[in-house]
């Protein structure tokens, strides 16, 4: 379970910010396991810039496809898990580098239209 898939060309952080999408290994102690976490509407411009960011990246490399958790950060999933990130397994442990994970597009498309601007 401490196999960590890691995704080449996937960014490791928002570029130009501190914000972090990748991590670089494994956690000795196992993957942090993910929560749903509440975005309120008075986050600071600069968090709902890296939701997006995040958003857009995990777009570009999966699109509507099921993906492997792997070395993407938890914290930063937590702010999307449950709503536009999905389980894509039933059962699905929120504590496993391996879960296979997807965007809800039509929820996705609600919360970040400027992601998915153009497209069908």
């Amino acid at each position: 379970m401490n196999d960590m898939l890691k995704h080449r060309g996937f960014p490791g952080r928002l570029p130009g910010t501190d914000f972090q999408f990748t991590i670089r290994r494994a956690s000795k102690e196992g993957p942090t396991e993910l929560v749903s976490r509440e975005r309120f509407r008075d986050r600071r411009p600069p968090d709902k810039r890296a939701d997006e960011g995040f958003m857009a990246a995990l777009w570009a490399q999966f699109g509507d496809a099921p993906f492997e958790r792997g070395n993407l950060d938890a914290g930063r999933l937590s702010w999307l898990f449950g709503r536009e990130v999905i389980p894509a397994t039933d059962p699905f442990d929120l504590a496993d580098y391996e879960a296979l994970l997807q965007i809800d597009v039509p929820r996705a498309r609600a919360s970040f239209p400027d992601v998915f601007e153009g497209e069908q």
